[in-house]
């Protein structure tokens, strides 16, 4: 048996997307408010009882916010094209090497209904 625990954030980007489908709009530079969770799973210390400790995990969540809220995405390095596969990449990228019981990473928007999920 497994446990998961999970730390949902938010951030707010512009990018510009080249696309088929509404290539005029995307083309543009625009922005959302992106929201983010990422999801870590194992078995509780047996001191601590805890997969990992949330407030590190808030940490290290907040370190990699700080490279994505209120910048163009275009121009953020490792990112590519700034989908919300590479997204959910990025961030998996970003935070595994600090929190290795990261098991999947979702990034969606809300006002749009779209998300991505990325799953170990």
């Amino acid at each position: 048996m497994n446990y998961t625990i999970s730390q949902k954030f938010f951030f707010d980007a512009a990018h510009t997307l080249k696309r088929e489908m509404e290539a005029d709009s995307s083309r543009r530079v625009h922005g959302h408010t992106y929201n983010a969770e990422v999801f870590l799973c194992g078995q509780p210390d047996l001191q601590t009882g805890m997969v990992m400790d949330l407030g590190r995990v808030r940490r290290e969540v907040e370190q990699l916010r700080g490279k994505l809220d209120h910048h163009l995405l275009d121009d953020v390095a490792g990112l590519g094209p700034p989908t919300l596969e590479n997204l959910c990449r990025f961030i998996l990228e970003n935070l595994q090497p600090r929190l290795p019981a990261l098991s999947a990473v979702r990034v969606w928007r809300e006002s749009a209904g779209d998300s991505c999920t990325l799953s170990l």
